[in-house]
């Protein structure tokens, strides 16, 4: 089948890259070059983040995990295993259960005291992948065109405007920009505010979900570190707060004490594409030739968009086989 996906963030490209794999021809269609997606700005650190529902994401998750795990250990460029550390404030006992996002993990311990920072009586240690998105999504894209996709560069108003392309099938993969497309008016930018800085020698990635100031996360990449962050629902502003990054900075240090001093690359603010639930679902009614829809991932798209992906690709696979 001739596919149209819409969209060429991380998880557009996933979804062209399975569905070339499956023998489709698959063009891309965008507006951005990669450098302004969303996904490049993303931390991109294996870890739910506010989606839904519950029982698809920890599927999805579970199946995006291997795969990252997977690439990681074949050395594609940008994909990293990266020991981990979630802190807690509470200390209840007997200790509760394990998170329900462990089970994907595979081996979680309780961290031992010395790796706790100051105030901490608990945390979990693990390993999740870590995504480097400047480096990862540049190779997804090379490995879409060598697979034999091709690329239109358009801005579109509704996803009638790529039916020129001569689509079997459309994929909504637009990130912020796919409820749009099609009226969806459950979508809601989340912006998030992150912190990017030069500090040698962490290889570390520390958590605290429930910092007093805000979220707090300091994951260590290949040649700087990405501190955050902010999940700011119904903002459009994607200009860097000065105020919000010195208060990322003041939690950060709270949670990862050598980062005191680290000298400050930028500070860099983008939108999410939220969504009451991520849509992954086949719709025959919106236009002539029927669309796929994946999008509304919030701030988990690396998260579980290899298994969004997947899905994607399965429905495809039942339109061709009818």
């Amino acid at each position: 089948m001739r596919i149209v996906v819409v969209g060429a963030g991380v998880s557009g490209l996933s979804c062209a890259r399975l569905l070339l794999r499956a023998g489709h021809d698959v063009v891309l269609a965008s507006a951005d070059p990669l450098q302004d997606t969303t996904s490049h700005l993303a931390a991109a650190v294996w870890f739910p983040t506010a989606a839904g529902p519950p029982e698809a994401v920890s599927r999805w998750g579970a199946i995006t995990y291997d795969l990252l795990a997977d690439a990681a250990a074949a050395g594609v460029p940008g994909v990293f295993m990266r020991e981990s550390l979630v802190l807690y404030r509470d200390d209840p006992q007997p200790p509760p259960a394990l998170p329900e996002w462990t089970a994907a993990v595979g081996h979680v311990r309780p961290a031992r005291s010395d790796e706790l920072p100051p105030g901490y009586p608990r945390g979990l240690r693990f390993a999740v992948p870590l995504v480097e998105m400047p480096t990862y999504l540049p190779y997804l894209h090379e490995e879409v065109m060598r697979a034999g996709g091709t690329q239109v560069t358009r801005r579109i108003a509704g996803l009638d405007e790529v039916l020129d392309l001569g689509p079997d099938v459309i994929v909504n993969a637009a990130g912020m920009a796919a409820g749009a497309l099609v009226g969806d008016r459950t979508v809601f930018p989340v912006r998030g505010q992150i912190v990017r800085v030069e500090i040698p020698g962490l290889s570390l990635s520390v958590r605290d979900e429930m910092h007093p100031g805000g979220r707090a996360y300091v994951h260590p990449r290949s040649k700087d570190c990405i501190l955050g962050g902010t999940l700011e629902v119904g903002s459009w502003n994607t200009e860097p707060d000065p105020a919000e990054t010195a208060a990322i900075l003041e939690r950060c240090t709270d949670i990862v004490p050598a980062l005191a001093g680290a000298r400050v690359l930028e500070s860099i603010a983008g939108l999410r594409p939220g969504r009451p639930e991520v849509r992954v679902e086949l719709d025959r009614d919106l236009l002539p030739v029927p669309v796929v829809h994946n999008y509304g991932h919030g701030g988990a798209g690396i998260t579980v968009g290899w298994g969004c992906a997947q899905d994607v690709a399965g429905l495809v696979g039942q339109l061709a086989a009818r």
